[in-house]
């Protein structure tokens, strides 16, 4: 899969200076839309838009310090409608504007091409497991908060503190199929992943067949479909966070299985005097090249 990314790659730099058809993309990756979207972030760290918007204005910034073509015709090349709308976003990436850079001969900021590669280290293995679930409802309460990659979520902290010990015993007495017991769910995510964009958490149960659901809390409907599951065991949430790095990272590059749209499901069980956490992953996947 990693040949076929880097494939990809190379067609984002043909076409800096067009459109890029990120349907096509995945198409030349072997995978869908969707899953290239999340595995793109994942890996290179940032959203795919950010990387194209960085590239362009790195390769628009030579051609601005080679002072061939006019600030405009560089604008329109790179997609821009306006020289004010290549200056603003020029400025955003260099710290400088393209007249002060093309007056001074400034020092501009380069993005480097990217292309992946597998580091196989060889100290430790990916426990998992692939589960196909029925249709199941999430219940518990749910906010909207910011997306955080490292470190405690201080909003989700202060979501969980304000429920209150009563609302939780009643959300822990819906629990039924697995994974058993109080879980964080996210989903609805924003489609680049961005850091700071917004996501729904939800500290919920999956709920038991039959279960009546009071009407304070919420229910999240998912169908049924193929799950991966993943566990480890390390400190909290240090560990947890690498984890779900080492899925998109290592796990999907190197398994013939992509993400599919729903919820991704995080059990956490906190080791007593230890500082670790057990932690249970639940990924929505379907097989790779499988389509609806």
């Amino acid at each position: 899969m990693l040949e076929h990314l880097n494939r990809a790659m190379e067609r984002i730099e043909d076409g800096l200076d067009g459109e890029i058809d990120v349907a096509a993309l995945a198409r030349i990756a072997m995978t869908s839309e969707y899953h290239f979207r999340r595995l793109f972030s994942m890996l290179a760290g940032m959203p795919l838009s950010e990387y194209v918007r960085r590239r362009r204005l790195t390769v628009a910034g030579a051609e601005v310090l080679d002072g061939e073509r006019t600030l405009l015709e560089i604008a329109v090349r790179y997609g821009y409608t306006s020289g004010e709308a290549f200056a603003r976003a020029f400025r955003a990436v260099h710290g400088v504007g393209p007249g002060e850079a093309r007056r001074d001969g400034a020092v501009l900021i380069s993005q480097p091409r990217m292309s992946f590669r597998l580091v196989v280290e060889g100290s430790s293995s990916m426990e998992y497991r692939i589960a196909e679930k029925p249709d199941f409802r999430v219940a518990g309460r749910k906010a909207r908060v910011p997306l955080i990659y490292r470190g405690v979520n201080p909003h989700i902290a202060e979501f969980i503190k304000g429920l209150g010990a009563e609302t939780v015993e009643r959300i822990t007495a819906l629990t039924g199929k697995e994974p058993l017991g109080i879980v964080s769910v996210t989903d609805d995510f924003s489609p680049n992943r961005e850091e700071g964009s917004e996501l729904d958490y939800w500290h919920a149960v999956v709920a038991r067949e039959g279960a009546v659901v009071p009407d304070d809390l919420e229910v999240l409907d998912v169908p049924a479909g193929t799950w991966a599951v993943f566990t480890n065991t390390g400190a909290y949430p240090q560990a947890l966070q690498e984890m779900w790095g080492d899925v998109y990272g290592q796990w999907f590059p190197s398994n013939p299985y992509e993400s599919r749209p729903g919820p991704e499901i995080l059990q956490v069980r906190f080791v007593p005097g230890a500082g670790d956490a057990q932690a249970e992953l639940w990924i929505p996947v379907s097989r790779a090249g499988a389509r609806g």
